[in-house]
């Protein structure tokens, strides 16, 4: 389903410029497009909620999944019969990136195509964009050392916010297009990032969230901090009562990222780890970096820790040459591990990447059968480890209630969805934080009762 960022100034701009913007993807992909947002509210554009009263339509878009960019094409298809109307149409993100200047072929009524590493060109395209240049683009691809750094985010959430302070990829696993789409790897300064973190602190955020593709990959530009200082130094900020990060990469997962959360209660006892399989050989065949063993030891340091960390991951199932015996160890990484969640996908050719060259032999009624046993595995595990919770009294950030059936909800510092009834007249504020007695457990969430 894709996200919407919304957010709609009153100001006093020409009636053409006017913008629309659907997001798709990952947190990263809604977080840029906060920032692409600032930017044209910055250069006078008003944001819109429809195309149809939209002078620029744009798309974020996300190339992660089998046939993402046909999904835009057929999206920008939707819209042809609006060209009619002197609207101008731009495709933003990951698909720009990979489908390059393709993409005025087949769609020659878009005028934009920009990555994500040239975003911080935007207010310089936009201008050729209103000069009337028929096709502008931003396709840095991997030559950039820049980071989309921007005062003017829009943020869409009042009380948690996002701050990137990682942009791109060098691991090049074998079924990856992220390095090809987003660049290299490139850090923020400490400095920068622990700036904005004061800033929205004072602004009334109460939580954090580290992003990156591999948000643990970090190098300081300027040598004063690891990631494991920079997540405690952000955890230490006045005002910041929760602190996140995602996503982890295991080679780069080291032990002193459990100290800090050991050490800094502010730091959310929850780590997104993501393995892709359980098989030593086919993490090998991915170009994953480590073994099984390798990820085993940076779980016995999470089991080792003063607090309860909540584990969670990404798996493929399918990917080439994955033999029954392979699938099997992955089923077996489950119980040995037993992970709060994991998300579960198919693997799926992407293009410029180094699995083409393998042999894609496993049909996908192969790969559909994988998936499911995969993920009603994870659901008897879940069935049984979320009980553990019960009579626990928890601390919840409050998101929001579900009136039809008189239960608010939030999540807990592990990142857990809990429902929760609260007593008579007693009207919690979002964004607030309270204490929750846990009554019951599903497989994906918890119930509880508010503790007064």
């Amino acid at each position: 389903m894709p996200c919407r960022v919304i957010l709609t100034l009153a100001m006093s701009v020409e009636p053409q410029k006017t913008f629309y913007l659907e997001t798709f993807g990952c947190q990263m992909n809604v977080h840029d497009s906060e920032k692409v947002v600032g930017t044209l509210v910055s250069e006078g554009y008003r944001q819109v909620e429809t195309v149809e009263e939209a002078g620029l339509v744009l798309y974020n878009t996300c190339s992660i999944r089998d046939k993402a960019e046909q999904k835009v094409f057929n999206r920008l298809n939707d819209y042809k019969k609006f060209q009619k109307q002197g609207k101008k149409f731009g495709v933003l993100g990951c698909v720009a990136q990979q489908e390059g200047e393709k993409i005025f072929e087949r769609a020659p009524y878009v005028s934009l195509v920009a990555g994500s590493a040239s975003y911080r060109n935007l207010p310089q395209m936009l201008v050729q964009i209103e000069a009337g240049k028929s096709r502008v683009t931003g396709l840095d691809d991997r030559e950039t050392d820049e980071c989309f750094e921007t005062e003017f985010t829009s943020r869409t959430n009042p009380y948690r916010g996002y701050i990137t302070i990682i942009e791109g990829c060098d691991k090049f696993c074998a079924y990856c297009v992220v390095p090809y789409t987003r660049g290299k790897e490139r850090s923020r300064t400490s400095e920068s990032v622990l700036a904005e973190a004061r800033q929205m602190a004072d602004l009334g955020y109460s939580e954090i969230q580290l992003l990156g593709q591999n948000v643990n990959s970090y190098k300081d530009p300027s040598g004063k901090k690891t990631f494991a200082e920079l997540l405690a130094a952000v955890g230490e900020v006045s005002g910041m009562k929760r602190v996140r990060f995602t996503t982890s990469h295991p080679r780069d997962f080291g032990r002193d990222i459990i100290e800090a959360i050991d050490a800094v209660p502010t730091l959310c006892d929850h780590v997104h780890l993501p393995v892709q399989s359980g098989s030593t050989r086919v993490l090998d065949a991915m170009q994953r970096l480590y073994t099984r063993d390798q990820y085993l030891e940076r779980v016995s340091w999470m089991t080792a820790a003063k607090r309860d960390i909540s584990l969670t991951s990404d798996m493929i199932v399918g990917f080439p040459g994955e033999t029954e015996e392979d699938f099997e160890q992955t089923l077996s990484l489950l119980e040995e591990v037993g992970f709060d969640a994991i998300f579960g996908f198919k693997y799926s050719p992407r293009p410029n990447t180094p699995s083409l060259a393998l042999e894609d032999a496993i049909p996908d009624e192969e790969k559909a059968r994988r998936l499911n046993v995969l993920l009603e595995k994870q659901r008897d595990i879940q069935r049984t480890s979320y009980q553990r919770h019960i009579g626990k009294i928890v601390e919840v950030m409050v998101e929001g209630k579900n009136e039809a059936r008189a239960q608010w909800n939030g999540r807990t510092t592990q990142n857990t969805i809990l429902n929760f009834k609260v007593p008579e007249g007693v009207e919690p504020a979002k964004g607030s934080y309270i204490q929750v007695m846990i009554t019951g457990s599903f497989p994906n969430s918890l119930l509880g009762a508010m503790v007064i």
